[in-house]
């Protein structure tokens, strides 16, 4: 295995189409692309196989809860030697709104505890991810868990399936490949191609 790609979210059914499982949302997506299923269980995580830029990937969606993500992509890191700079994460965040998205080489957790949680157990911030935005508060009295808990309206899937999503996608294989400048391009823009 030379590579992983680890999304981000909460397992089971009242937490699909939740605004904290964009990452799995987009996983779904690329393992559409990919033509993989993620369906085995293995490091606390559903994960699969995929070749994606010539080379062997390990797909991932962790089952520890978000704020406990870190344990299973390390276990994986750990299992085949991939380093940080090899493992790309998916992940929401509430910075950005609903059709927005934006590529990182490495940085803070920017207040995503799954991400927190990565960088912990890797003990390094120096990894790629692909941050789905997931839209702010709607006001500021509004606890964060339930934003992040609450579900994505019609709309906003339609808008995330539509665009988003499949940018994201998109840019997966350059990121794999080394191709970080044409990834950002991809993710960093605004609205459809």
């Amino acid at each position: 295995m030379d590579y992983i790609i680890a999304a981000l979210g909460n397992p089971g059914p009242k937490y699909e189409y939740t605004r904290h499982n964009a990452g799995w949302l987009c996983m779904d997506v690329l393992c559409n692309a990919l033509g993989c299923r993620l369906d085995k269980g293995k490091w606390n995580a559903l994960v699969g196989n995929a070749v994606i830029a010539n080379r062997r990937v390990l797909l991932m969606k962790p089952l520890t809860y978000m704020n406990e993500s870190g344990i299973a992509v390390r276990a994986a890191a750990d299992f085949y030697g991939i380093l940080p700079e090899n493992i790309l994460v998916l992940c929401d965040d509430v910075n950005f709104d609903v059709g927005q998205m934006r590529a990182r080489r490495s940085g803070s957790d920017g207040g995503q505890k799954g991400v927190r949680s990565v960088i912990q157990h890797l003990g390094t911030n120096a990894f790629p991810r692909i941050k789905i935005g997931v839209g702010k508060k709607p006001h500021p009295d509004y606890e964060m868990i339930d934003w992040v808990l609450s579900r994505f309206s019609d709309s906003e899937l339609a808008s995330l399936r539509s665009d988003i999503l499949p940018r994201a996608v998109q840019a997966v294989p350059l990121i794999v490949e080394g191709r970080m400048e044409e990834a950002l391009e991809i993710v960093n823009r605004r609205g459809a191609a």
